[in-house]
């Protein structure tokens, strides 16, 4: 019985056993903390199927208004910096910024943390324009199955996707790509991702569960089942065990961290940084790591390591205070 079969058949455990041993193996116990940062909340192409960016293009006269300000996007990486966070990438819709600007952005931050920073900002003929401050391009695939794929994502062909990250790689840089259980794929779509995680010479790959948005022809979808969700990971990092696996999830969800850290998991993202620091989800998250055995790299909760400063540019200054100032109102709401 093959992998696809055994999720099928609902054999997930001894799935998750064996993947839990692999991981074990090849990656060690460190769990990462993943952020994701956001450029703006505008895209030109704004009709994926699922995304809340597919509601805001009526309402938005003016793309410039969605484009965040430079100083908070550094502040934030200057954040994830203190609490040892890695930044999964730089996400933005398509049109948000140019590409001499993202790449001023990466550059920054990459001055600011000694990291290169991923990209995940569309498809892009420009790859050539980056350098030492890139690690890595992310391809936003969602759903490995063509036919859905051109469905779901009518403007992000999965073709000019591929093509871009064969570019990356020629270039020198690593490749991953996201995926989102839940949009109406099955088991056996497995073998459309297994494939192009070995045709193209995938790296990292980021899986979330669907989060349903109003407005959108997800609105009253259910989340995958945890299970699911979990066997999906498993099988891949079976399949793959040198693969970096990030998973997400949301704060309804935070008990999924566990199954999917067992499951293979070498990191975990998609959380509101500034709404859960410091409270009792922000601890959650650290226990849900600590009780699959393993050790959690950066903290949800050190309000030391959070206010250490000063910030190495004075002019983030004010945009870290505010930062920090939501966090801690938000642990005093909480406590």
């Amino acid at each position: 019985m093959n992998l696809i079969e055994k999720i099928e058949n609902f054999e997930i455990l001894p799935l998750m056993e064996r993947a839990n041993n692999i991981t074990l193996k090849e990656h060690g116990r460190n769990i990462s903390l993943e952020r994701a940062i956001f450029l703006s909340w505008w895209c030109d192409k704004g009709d994926c199927a699922f995304c809340y960016m597919s509601t805001q293009k009526p309402n938005i006269k003016d793309p410039r208004s969605a484009r965040r300000k430079v100083n908070s996007i550094l502040a934030e990486a200057e954040l994830c910096r203190r609490m040892d966070w890695n930044i999964e990438f730089l996400s933005g819709g398509y049109g948000s910024f140019t590409t001499p600007e993202i790449r001023d952005i990466a550059w920054n931050i990459y001055q600011i943390t000694e990291k290169p920073v991923w990209l995940n900002v569309g498809i892009t003929q420009e790859l050539e324009e980056y350098g030492e401050e890139i690690a890595g391009i992310t391809g936003a695939v969602e759903v490995a199955n063509p036919q859905l794929q051109r469905e779901i994502c009518p403007s992000k062909p999965l073709n000019e996707i591929v093509e871009m990250l064969e570019t990356a790689g020629d270039l020198g840089f690593k490749k991953a790509i996201t995926i989102i259980l839940g949009l109406g794929e099955t088991p056996s779509d497995l073998e459309y991702l297994f494939e192009l995680i070995s045709k193209v010479g995938i790296d990292r790959v980021t899986f979330y569960s669907l989060n349903p948005h109003e407005g959108t022809p997800f609105q009253n979808q259910a989340q995958p089942p945890s299970l699911y969700y979990a066997g999906v990971v498993a099988a891949t990092r079976i399949k793959f065990p040198k693969l970096e696996i990030v998973c997400g999830t949301w704060v309804d969800n935070l008990a999924n961290i566990g199954p999917l850290v067992l499951s293979g998991a070498t990191g975990i993202t998609k959380f509101p940084l500034f709404k859960m620091f410091g409270t009792r989800y922000g601890k959650r998250v650290e226990e849900e790591v600590h009780w699959a055995g393993r050790k959690l790299q950066g903290t949800f909760t050190d309000f030391d390591k959070l206010l250490k400063g000063p910030s190495p540019r004075k002019e983030l200054e004010p945009f870290i205070k505010r930062y920090i100032d939501k966090c801690l109102n938000n642990k005093s709401l909480n406590d």
